[in-house]
């Protein structure tokens, strides 16, 4: 097996960026959501709700800043510095608490686009959240403004799997409805093998499996046209339901014990399950 595909989000809930390699850090891959939008009393806003944020881009700039722009749009694209001089604002995400504002014309740029009042925040340090226990998070693990752990991994051959549960009138499925981190190709034999492994390396870095993600309704947006329909959910509702959830992928927290801090994987990697 080896790794097919790799991408980060610098901003949640915004369109992900392809990368051949990535910076494999405590709380993540380096760039990936360590930006996110919330409303103007720090809730978080989320493509769940708001679709039109997967229509939007982020690219990291060399200094750490963002240029944001519209994925199909011929706008302006917008340059947002680090917001490090910032006062912090409270924030709806679990055991974050606090973020800096990135600025009112950045929260312009993106109210206009969402058509409702927004903001975009940015996490100072992401050692100080740690990741929860209900996911498999344990003392020392710690994560960026993702929703649950440091990285998602999905398959390729789940998702083959998936494709034939689906009705023939279904064309297959974007695996970029999952938004994962790192796609495997998997064994064709051997669909949602990843469920049941307890740890897996990519390339030299070793991560522990802290257990299989859950899917909302934001895996119903097709991420080309933002349209929503019914799938994945209503086939995986079929087969993959447990605990009054549907699952599709695996979260991943680097094995501290076994890599250096800074390492990296990359596209073309080994995976090695075990």
């Amino acid at each position: 097996m080896q790794v097919t595909r790799l991408r980060v989000y610098p901003v949640k809930s915004f369109a992900g960026v392809d990368v051949d390699s990535a910076q494999v850090l405590t709380w993540g891959l380096a760039g990936d959501r360590r930006w996110a939008v919330v409303d103007p009393q720090g809730q978080p806003v989320t493509a769940r709700e708001a679709n039109a944020l997967l229509g939007l881009t982020a690219t990291v700039l060399e200094d750490g800043g963002l240029l944001l722009a519209e994925r199909d749009g011929d706008a302006e694209p917008m340059r947002v510095a680090v917001p490090t001089t910032a006062s912090p604002v409270p924030v709806g995400h679990s055991r974050q608490g606090e973020a800096l504002p990135a600025g009112a014309e950045a929260d312009a740029w993106l109210s206009t686009r969402l058509g409702r009042p927004a903001r975009l925040v940015w996490q100072p340090d992401p050692r100080l959240r740690a990741m929860n226990p209900s996911v498999g998070g344990l003392d020392g693990d710690r994560v960026s403004l993702a929703d649950a752990a440091p990285l998602l991994l999905a398959s390729e051959s789940s998702l083959a799997q998936l494709d034939r549960w689906t009705d023939d009138d279904t064309p297959p499925l974007d695996m970029l409805r999952f938004r994962p981190n790192v796609v495997v190709d998997g064994e064709p034999d051997a669909p949602f093998a990843e469920d049941t492994w307890p740890f897996v390396q990519l390339g030299e870095v070793r991560f522990r499996v802290s257990g299989t993600c859950d899917r909302c309704v934001m895996t119903t947006i097709d991420p080309a046209s933002l349209v929503r329909g019914k799938e994945p959910i209503r086939t995986l509702a079929k087969h993959r339901r447990w605990n009054g959830k549907t699952w599709f992928g695996v979260w991943l927290v680097p094995d501290h014990a076994a890599a250096p801090p800074r390492s990296v994987i990359a596209v073309g990697d080994a995976v090695r399950p075990g």
